[in-house]
């Protein structure tokens, strides 16, 4: 079995997401999370998402709430470039994160088919 490791959000509502990640890349999820929050404010779209805040990662996760559970990374990743690729801004920092976004997509796209987990 991989070696996983878990990013934790804080959702806007108070709520807690996991995201199940490679253990190499659990980090660059964080650090994405932090970037995207900095720069979230310099967006003039009307259309920005609201993005959870990362407060964690760990390497072992046991829920006891039978209602969470867990994300996959590649399905997190997807779903937040999908989100940012529809904002209706064409200029940077947009740009910027989008390319971002993609290359930690584009990483876990080939961990995954390494691993043959596709």
């Amino acid at each position: 079995m991989p070696d996983m490791s878990y990013v934790l959000f804080q959702q806007e509502d108070g709520g807690l997401q996991f995201v199940e990640m490679p253990a190499s890349h659990a980090y660059q999820l964080s650090a994405l999370n932090l970037r995207l929050h900095k720069e979230l404010s310099k967006l003039t779209a009307d259309n920005v998402p609201v993005l959870p805040k990362a407060v964690a990662e760990c390497r072992g996760l046991e829920v006891l709430d039978e209602s969470i559970v867990p994300i996959g990374g590649l399905t997190y990743i997807n779903e937040l470039e999908r989100s940012f690729a529809s904002i209706r801004e064409q200029a940077y920092p947009l740009v910027s994160l989008l390319t971002e976004i993609r290359a930690l997509q584009a990483q876990l796209e080939q961990w995954y088919e390494e691993e043959g987990l596709l």
